[in-house]
């Protein structure tokens, strides 16, 4: 909901998060949800970041036109220590539904790559896959990129379909 007096919303992002998250299955029956670890602000980078971040926003407005009345609603302006404005970070922020590296492509004997290097999902032994199954989207780059997934997902698409196709 809407709160009843005018004002805006200031937003920011950490476009290179250096915390890892995690997802595990739960059992071996796959209707049973997996269990989810976004990991978020777990480095002291991260931290130090959302720290800084609210302190260049609360910069930017005292910029703004003289006549407004610059009031700061969450986390609030009593807030100041690196610490505290972290802690603030974590108990307001939300994922921006973007996420990246979830399912990583890499070389072979890349412990940490779930897909070969044509998108087929690694069975787990050391070269096996799992026939017919691959990954098209922004999960198989290793870090996300500092704009919009979109497009370069497409373009993993696009590459994935010439693949399937025999075209590559």
């Amino acid at each position: 909901p809407l709160h009843p007096w005018p004002g805006l919303t200031a937003s920011v992002c950490n476009l290179r998060p250096t915390s890892r998250g995690s997802i595990e299955l739960t059992s071996p029956d796959a209707r049973d949800p997996p269990r989810i670890d976004p990991a978020y602000l777990q480095t002291d980078s991260d931290r130090a970041v959302a720290a800084a971040a609210m302190r260049l926003t609360r910069q930017i407005a005292e910029q703004l036109e003289p006549g407004l009345v610059v009031s700061e609603h969450v986390p609030g302006a009593h807030l100041t220590a690196p610490a505290e404005l972290a802690k603030a970070a974590g108990d307001i922020g939300t994922s921006i539904f973007h996420p990246a590296g979830t399912t990583k492509m890499g070389r072979d004997g890349d412990a940490g790559a779930v897909l070969n290097n044509r998108l087929q999902v690694r069975d787990g032994t050391k070269s096996g896959i799992i026939a017919g199954l691959r990954v098209a989207d922004c999960g198989v780059m290793p870090n996300i990129t500092s704009g919009n997934t979109n497009l370069p997902t497409y373009a993993i698409a696009e590459k994935c379909a010439r693949m399937v196709l025999g075209q590559e």
